[in-house]
């Protein structure tokens, strides 16, 4: 298993709470807070740019 760096995780009003993490090799993780072993991966790249994406709207149609 990587060495990953938890951030604090993000909560919804009643929801799981999803965390992202992040390694020395450039790779970034998804997973919801307290199921830390099992989680996502891809690049610190695809990490941003999900997250450019999310903040333009284009996942606004899940809401």
């Amino acid at each position: 298993m990587p060495e990953i760096t938890w951030e604090t995780p993000f909560c919804g009003e009643g929801a799981s709470c999803f965390r992202l993490g992040t390694d020395a090799s450039g790779n970034a993780y998804i997973t919801v807070s307290g199921a830390e072993d099992t989680y996502i991966t891809d690049s610190r790249e695809a990490l941003r740019t999900l997250i450019r994406d999310i903040k333009a709207g284009k996942a606004d149609h899940l809401l």
